[in-house]
């Protein structure tokens, strides 16, 4: 049976644990392909958000993604990094939580994903919520308790 603490923990808003938009790495909607392996590699992300110049998200864009679309049947086709738009290739069906939702009930797309992209009522990207971050807040929430 859970306890109160544990219920206490879960219904926790993803507000305290996001990682706000000014410090994630993105791209935009319009960027190439090139710009875009670009930003992940200097990043050492796997994946970022793509955005609007209104910052509202679209998508993500990942480096498997990026590299299937240039590669062709005998060889991989890297003039079409420069040609291609992000738009063209991005993962347009990804999980989205708004800003007001519970901890609860993210985790279910967190054991998938390893960061959930975070909109407010209007949509506007406010950040992500990592699965590192709700991990290490039930460390700290396991150690307060015992």
């Amino acid at each position: 049976m859970p306890s109160q603490q544990s219920g206490e923990f879960l219904q926790m808003s993803i507000k305290d644990l996001l990682i706000s938009a000014e410090r994630v790495a993105h791209v935009q909607i319009g960027n190439s392909l090139e710009h875009a392996l670009l930003v992940l590699t200097r990043s050492g992300y796997t994946a970022v958000p793509v955005l609007d110049p209104h910052f509202r998200l679209h998508g993500l864009i990942s480096t498997p993604i990026i590299m299937d679309s240039i590669l062709g049947i005998e060889r991989i086709e890297f003039e079409l990094l420069e040609r291609k738009r992000v738009e063209e290739a991005m993962n347009k069906s990804i999980p989205r939580i708004n800003i007001n939702a519970t901890l609860q009930s993210s985790l279910g797309h967190l054991v998938d994903h390893p960061f959930l992209c975070v909109e407010d009522d209007d949509g506007l990207f406010e950040g992500i919520l990592t699965r590192r971050a709700v991990l290490m807040q039930l460390e700290r929430f396991q150690l307060n308790k015992g």
